[in-house]
């Protein structure tokens, strides 16, 4: 009788420890999974691409970006993408890097700022925006994100940023933080990274452009975001709008002191 009452605590204690055994084995599953991708990441082609558009005369006045300022001076490219968002007081307004570009395409080779935010993503001159980003943002693989928070309108954003990762609505009332506002979340077999805690993870906001073996594509930050507001059932925010950059804002000093992993590989 001892011995029956033994091997059922134990057919209980297995049948209590197997759900989280298997949540850690799928968890592993993915990053062995993700890390055999990393290696012929086609995020690289996406680079190639982008470094080739930064030197290439192209647009009404035919001219290169080289002379683009991200931040820190003219043509500087190491570094720019782990302090964006930033404040530019040339265009008098907080840029993340994506907008940042569309304003130089405007002013140095002559392009439609406007018609390039209409554009849909992966199209014209946005998919170029893309591979653009895609490059600028490699240049910084490895470093440490760092986002100035010294100008009003920067400190403003952060807090527009905050705001809208808690504000709930939509048919579903969701917010950003009810994926992303607390630990060990998932949807499907997608761990979802802690958002609003502080240094961030390097897999959240540091990751992005990645690249989304599920569809094929090149995702930057703002389709990122895009695709977020889609999930909580809001209509889609414009490209380059405030919303989203003071959200990128938020998520940029959140990851304070995190390391840049982009371009990385997604689901």
């Amino acid at each position: 009788m001892m011995n029956l009452l033994k091997l059922v605590s134990l057919a209980l204690a297995l049948c209590i420890m197997a759900p989280a055994m298997a949540q850690k084995t799928t968890s592993q599953g993915i990053d062995e999974y993700r890390a055999m991708l990393a290696d012929g990441n086609p995020s690289e082609l996406f680079e190639a691409k982008g470094e080739d558009l930064w030197k290439k005369a192209r647009g009404p006045k035919n001219a290169t970006l080289e002379k683009c300022d991200l931040g820190q001076g003219p043509g500087v490219v190491k570094g720019v993408f782990v302090t964006l968002p930033r404040y530019f007081a040339d265009t008098q307004r907080v840029q993340d890097l994506e907008s940042r570009l569309v304003s130089c395409m405007e002013s140095l080779q002559g392009f439609n700022g406007a018609e390039i935010a209409n554009t849909p993503f992966g199209k014209g001159e946005q998919n170029n925006v893309t591979a653009l980003a895609t490059w600028i943002a490699s240049e910084s693989k490895g470093l440490k994100f760092n986002l100035s928070q010294a100008h009003t309108q920067e400190k403003t954003f952060y807090e527009v940023g905050k705001r809208l990762f808690y504000q709930r609505g939509g048919t579903h009332d969701f917010s950003c933080a009810s994926c992303h506002g607390e630990e060990g979340k998932r949807i499907r077999l997608q761990d979802l990274p802690m958002l609003s805690k502080s240094p961030g993870d390097g897999v959240g906001f540091a990751a992005w452009p990645a690249y989304r073996v599920s569809n094929g594509q090149m995702w930057s930050m703002q389709l990122r975001l895009n695709d977020c507001y889609r999930q909580q059932r809001f209509p889609y925010p414009g490209f380059g709008s405030d919303a989203t950059i003071a959200l990128s804002t938020y998520l940029g000093v959140k990851a304070q002191g995190a390391v840049s992993v982009a371009p990385a590989i997604k689901r």
